[in-house]
C-alpha cells in the first residue's frame, strides 16, 4: 500500500528535490506541496495525507512546531515528520511535544529520509539515536517556561539593547522591563544579562 505525503517547505527548490526523492520510492507518493504552515493545514485537511514532511522554519506565518500541533488536531490526523537544518534542544523537544512523529536533519542521505517517512507512516517514532537521547534528557529536565513577553525581552537583550531601548520597543515602562528581567534570571538560574542571553541561545530559547 502506497503512503501519501505532503511536503512543506518555504523553498521551491527544496520541495522539488524532496518530491523527486520521495516519488522515486514505490511505497510513497507526494500528493501535494505547501510553502507555509497555513497552506499545509488547509491542504492536509483536503488531501488527508498519511505523512506531512515539514520544515521547522517556514518564513512568515506560523512555524513548523505550530503547524505540527494544528495538523495533529485534524481528524484524521497525519503523522508529521520534521525535516530541518536546526538541531537545538528546545526545537526538537518542542516538535515532539507538539505531536511530531520524528525529527530529521536535512544533511541525512536521501534514503534515510525516505526510510524515516516510511516509518512515520506506520506509526513509528523517527529520531536519530543522538536526538533521541537529547529528547529524553529534555523530558527529564524540561527547559524553563518563559512567557511570550519574556522571550521578546530576551531577544532584544541579545541585540545589546538597554532597558530603556527595550521599554521603547515593547511600549512598556523601564520598571516593567526590570521585572521581566528578574523573572527571566530566576527561571534560567543566572545572575547577569550576558549569562541569560548565552543560556537562552545554547538551549534554543531564542
Amino acid at each position: 500500500m502506497t503512503a501519501s505525503v505532503l511536503v512543506v517547505d518555504d523553498h521551491p527548490v527544496v520541495r522539488s528535490g524532496l518530491r523527486a526523492v520521495i516519488d522515486a520510492d514505490e511505497a510513497l507518493e507526494v500528493v501535494g506541496e505547501a510553502a507555509t504552515g497555513e497552506e499545509a493545514i488547509k491542504l492536509a485537511a483536503h488531501l488527508r495525507p498519511d505523512v506531512v514532511l515539514c520544515d521547522l522554519r517556514l518564513g512568515s506565518g506560523i512555524d513548523g512546531i505550530e503547524t505540527t500541533a494544528a495538523l495533529r488536531a485534524l481528524d484524521p490526523a497525519p503523522a508529521v515528520l520534521i525535516l530541518t537544518t536546526f538541531d537545538r534542544d528546545a526545537e526538537i523537544l518542542g516538535a515532539i511535544e507538539a505531536g511530531a512523529a520524528g525529527y530529521l536533519l536535512k544533511d541525512l542521505a536521501p534514503e534515510m529520509i525516505v526510510e524515516g517517512i516510511r516509518r512515520a507512516a506506520t506509526g513509528d517514532i523517527v529520531l536519530a539515536p543522538d536526538l533521541a537521547t537529547r529528547v529524553l534528557r529534555g523530558m527529564r529536565n524540561p527547559l524553563p517556561k518563559l512567557t511570550a513577553r519574556e522571550v521578546e525581552v530576551l531577544r532584544l537583550l541579545a541585540t545589546g539593547a538597554t532597558n530603556r531601548e527595550i521599554s521603547r520597543s515593547l511600549f512598556v515602562t523601564e520598571a516593567t522591563v526590570k521585572s521581566h528581567l528578574n523573572h527571566i534570571f530566576t527561571k534560567l538560574g543566572v545572575d547577569s544579562r550576558s549569562r541569560a542571553v548565552a543560556h537562552a541561545q545554547e538551549t534554543g530559547l531564542i
